[in-house]
């Protein structure tokens, strides 16, 4: 691509076009609507009959952008290939897989059918115990490196780098041959993410450093639905305007 790859979120039919319309390359049905819209405390919260709702909401608004959708954590324990099969036959274009201890088996099996795999290394929601930046030494940051490296060969076609240190990631980029699309890493990754309601000021939860909130809709939103019960306990609303004759 000329430019860098712009993925963000999306997890209902109306933000869906709302985003493919303002030219995102990637629309992302992120298991984090678990917290972001479901009001749950953790992705792992979420399973297949979930995501496959929200994908085939996505999907019908989706014309342009490429839609990849996170794979669950029951997906992963159970039969990859067919859940990786319906969330494709619903319209999507692609899956993402967090690494785990036999991510790798699931990458194989579905690259091999032809799927293509997104994958997702240093912080791993799914299976996190602490969420912090990982890869700040050596060590944890070569295992991230080789998990990377892995998932390439494997077959991914491109990789997420989660809250890692700026510095890795651009060493990452570099020695990588797939795209990496940072979130919490930098500004020298191929192409960024972010969740669409951390970026509009719909998350009422803690937003993480990496987070830029540019609009503050939770507040535009709040304001109009005070004005709306003023109008209604006033009788200003519904006016003549707005009534059949």
């Amino acid at each position: 691509m000329d430019h860098k790859i712009v993925m963000l979120t999306a997890y209902d039919y109306p933000t869906a076009r709302i985003a493919d319309r303002a030219g995102v390359d990637i629309v992302l049905v992120g298991d984090s609507l678990a917290n972001v819209v479901l009001g749950l405390d953790a992705t792992s919260q979420v399973g297949m009959d979930v995501m496959l709702h929200h994908a085939k909401a996505v999907c019908r608004g989706v014309e342009s952008a490429m839609v990849v959708v996170d794979m669950p954590v029951d997906a992963m324990q159970g039969d990859s290939l067919k859940d990786a099969r319906k969330l494709i036959e619903a319209g999507c274009d692609a899956v993402k897989i967090e690494w785990s201890a036999h991510c790798l088996e699931a990458v194989k099996a579905i690259c091999s059918a032809g799927i293509a795999v997104m994958g997702h290394v240093g912080l791993t929601p799914q299976t996190a115990q602490e969420f912090k930046v990982q890869g700040r030494d050596a060590a944890s940051a070569k295992l991230i490196m080789d998990q990377a490296l892995a998932m390439q060969e494997t077959g991914c076609f491109a990789i997420v780098l989660e809250c890692v240190p700026e510095m890795l990631a651009q060493e990452m980029t570099r020695i990588l041959k797939i795209p990496t699309i940072g979130i919490g890493a930098g500004k020298f990754c191929d192409g960024q993410v972010l969740v669409l309601h951390d970026m509009l000021g719909l998350n009422d939860r803690k937003v993480p450093k990496f987070v830029k909130q540019y609009v503050d809709l939770s507040a535009a939103m709040a304001s109009a639905i005070g004005s709306y019960k003023e109008d209604v306990i006033s009788g200003k609303f519904p006016g003549p305007e707005h009534t059949f004759h």
